[in-house]
């Protein structure tokens, strides 16, 4: 299906039973006075070595009893989904969900697990520890752990295909016109747009000032157009303000790379509308 006019639709929403900083019910009151078509949540499924940023398992279980209130009471309102963010070292299947979002936010290396988006600082110190400081070692790893995601997750969506490049704004830690890092990058997107996986346009590296271009990057966006992969907005928010954050800035950068449509979750499923 095409269509002009495109739904207002996020499908990566932090609450606080995570990470995020507002309840999934403010979530939904924002939502619908945005004028919104579709929330979808997707809190971060359970790590045992990170349960700061992620859900517990007693957590787990009240977040989705809590969506499924929350459908019942506004359903009528505002379409309203239950996904989940599933990280690649995630305790729990993800089952019984409207979708999955597979994510990588860890490396696991010589029995350590570190993160690759809590800091500049922290980011550098394992590239230093585990890579010799070679960041272009680390981004070898980073993508092949990437393309395993629909095996490794079920996912239906790939999340922040590049989010190991979170702090590299300035350049500063690696170059990202060097084949070294867009050679494993691509062959990344290739295992990936074979599998029919929707790749997300995250503008929340945006929202908290990160980054001046959503993930992926538009050199990646192209290859997902040439691929004619398939693409979905989200704002990965954290917080009721940002559940639409530079919605119309990703939109002229997906359609400068040459991609020519959404997809969006509605009532009926995906569909597709033109940008």
């Amino acid at each position: 299906m095409m269509s002009a006019r495109i739904p207002k639709s996020n499908l990566h929403t932090h609450t606080d039973f995570c990470d995020g900083t507002d309840s999934a019910e403010r979530m939904v009151l924002a939502a619908i006075e945005a004028g919104m078509d579709t929330l979808g949540f997707s809190g971060h499924s359970t790590i045992f070595f990170d349960l700061e940023c992620s859900m517990t398992r007693e957590a787990t279980a009240e977040y989705r009893k809590e969506i499924l209130r929350l459908r019942k009471q506004y359903g009528d309102r505002l379409h309203i989904l239950l996904g989940i963010e599933q990280d690649l070292y995630a305790d729990e299947p993800a089952s019984g969900y409207d979708y999955v979002i597979g994510s990588v936010h860890y490396l696991h290396i010589d029995g350590e697990y570190s993160a690759v988006d809590l800091s500049k600082q922290s980011l550098t110190e394992l590239v230093n520890r585990h890579f010799s400081g070679d960041f272009y070692r680390f981004a070898r790893h980073y993508f092949e752990l990437v393309a395993t995601l629909p095996q490794k997750t079920g996912c239906d969506i790939i999340g922040h295909f590049d989010l190991l490049s979170k702090f590299n704004t300035a350049g500063d830690l690696f170059d990202e016109n060097d084949p070294r890092y867009l050679r494993p990058a691509m062959d990344a997107l290739d295992a990936l747009l074979a599998r029919d996986v929707i790749f997300e346009i995250n503008t929340g590296a945006m929202s908290r000032g990160y980054r001046k271009t959503p993930y992926p990057a538009p050199i990646f966006l192209h290859r997902i157009a040439e691929g004619r992969g398939r693409v979905t907005l989200s704002s990965d928010a954290h917080r009721s303000n940002a559940l639409l954050y530079a919605f119309s800035e990703a939109m002229h950068i997906a359609r400068a790379a040459g991609l020519g449509s959404l997809a969006v979750m509605t009532r009926q499923g995906w569909q597709t509308f033109s940008l």
